[in-house]
């Protein structure tokens, strides 16, 4: 996953988490009447900070979508072997998102969060009490997948119509001819950027935010809400790990590798992804592993490779999807048919438009839209945000695992 300017500090972030909860929890314990009214009276900031994430969802989303897509259906019209690679993408985002969410499912069920965690994380986050709008029959919900009023949709906040407009948007951009398309194109790209600026504004101030947050956790869940964090870390952590494994056979079996080889060529980027999560930076390794161990022909590895680095990142869907699914653990909601299908179908469109946004960016473009998609509430999200350096080193070494197993198999099925 790429880094970059707009990234602040994760260690800074994590600090102002196990701060503001050490804090909160000593104010919790002493009984002082004045620090928890102290508290409860700069709480706002936080809302505020939060709030303003928020407001840049729908137009960067939108923006981003339209963007990506385009560039994704253009790139595959340039040639048999780009739109090959681009179908694979595709296929594992599909793979991917079913594993999380199979992953999590079971987790629940094997280890599920306990009571003083649940009860915890709620009260901290502000949002004890949370009414789930019911889904619609199964008939309506699939009526209005296409938006009447596409303008409607975006001010009543209903993201998964939004989605498939952008994504029908996105297809016709890229069938313009060019001196229709770059400039519509760059219009939304403008926008994206701008809304990206703002976000880059926000997440400046995200210790902050972050701290004043972690006060009312601490406060009033105390080292309860620490475990259910943990409890969180150690199931994310899993999926990725889970993701990167899956890459293996897949790299054998459809891209007929040997195991040894493919691990010895894969190893050299999964450390620098490991050291950086920066998919980018492990470029140069994935490429030299896959042409002098893999014997990887120079053709498929510098069309593939860079394409996946720029277009594919099999750990979003998963991980975003199973975000959303620990939020909906911890406030006891039941997740239906119809709210699952509404989650993995956003996991999917949403992640061909965030590939290389930093990983707070990332993170909050990736599992907002998910949660308004499923209904969830989003209060939880800012303390998941300030641990997400931890899981950003699993999602990233699943990724460059996932892309030399790409061009693997894209490598066998252009010998074939």
């Amino acid at each position: 996953m790429a880094t970059g300017s707009r990234q602040t500090s994760g260690t800074w972030i994590v600090l102002a988490l196990l701060v503001g909860m050490a804090i909160g929890v000593v104010i919790s314990v002493s009984d002082a009447a004045p620090l928890a009214a102290t508290v409860a009276a700069i709480e706002p900031i936080g809302t505020l900070w939060l709030n303003a994430l928020r407001m840049t969802v729908i137009p960067l989303v939108v923006a981003l979508l339209i963007t990506g897509i385009a560039t994704a259906a253009g790139t595959a019209a340039t040639g048999r072997l780009a739109g090959r690679a681009i179908v694979l993408f595709v296929i594992g985002y599909v793979v991917s998102v079913a594993i999380g969410a199979l992953f999590m499912a079971g987790s629940f069920v094997l280890w599920p969060l306990d009571d003083a965690s649940r009860v915890a994380l709620r009260a901290g986050a502000g949002a004890a009490a949370t009414v789930v709008p019911a889904m619609p029959p199964p008939g309506e919900w699939i009526t209005a997948l296409i938006p009447v009023n596409p303008i409607a949709s975006a001010v009543s906040g209903m993201i998964l119509p939004l989605v498939v407009f952008a994504v029908f948007f996105g297809f016709a951009a890229a069938r313009l001819a060019p001196a229709q398309r770059l400039p519509l194109v760059g219009f939304f790209q403008a926008i994206g950027e701008a809304m990206l600026v703002i976000v880059d504004w926000v997440l400046w101030a995200a210790p902050l935010g972050v701290f004043v947050l972690a006060l009312g956790v601490g406060m009033r869940g105390g080292l309860s809400a620490a475990g259910g964090i943990l409890h969180y870390l150690v199931l994310l952590c899993g999926v990725g790990v889970l993701l990167t494994l899956v890459a293996y056979p897949c790299a054998v079996w459809v891209g007929r590798v040997s195991p040894a080889r493919f691990a010895r060529a894969v190893a050299p980027a999964q450390v620098v992804a490991f050291s950086t999560q920066s998919s980018l930076a492990s470029l140069p390794a994935m490429l030299t592993g896959s042409r002098e161990i893999l014997g990887l022909s120079e053709r498929v590895t510098s069309i593939v490779l860079p394409l996946a680095v720029t277009l594919f990142r099999v750990s979003s869907p998963s991980m975003n999807l199973a975000v959303v699914l620990f939020v909906a653990h911890v406030y006891g909601i039941h997740v239906s048919l119809a709210m699952l299908a509404a989650g993995m179908l956003v996991a999917v469109v949403n992640s061909l438009s965030s590939v290389g946004l930093p990983g707070q960016t990332s993170f909050f473009t990736g599992t907002v839209p998910i949660a308004l998609a499923m209904g969830m509430p989003l209060e939880l999200l800012p303390l998941l945000l300030a641990v997400e350096v931890v899981p950003d080193i699993f999602r990233t070494v699943s990724n460059v695992t996932a892309d030399v197993a790409v061009a693997a198999i894209v490598e066998r099925r252009e010998s074939a």
